[in-house]
């Protein structure tokens, strides 16, 4: 294979893996622990 391919798929593979990561952070179980600044400093 030509290496640009194989370092184009590296690339999307991680830029995926990264997005999905953030994705779980967000919604899946961590984001349980996750604060909200603004509910922190209501008035």
């Amino acid at each position: 294979m030509e290496p640009a391919i194989v370092l184009s798929i590296s690339i999307g593979a991680i830029l995926i893996i990264i997005t999905g990561f953030s994705i779980y952070t967000a919604f899946g179980p961590p984001s349980a622990e996750l604060n909200d600044p603004f509910e922190d400093h209501e008035d």
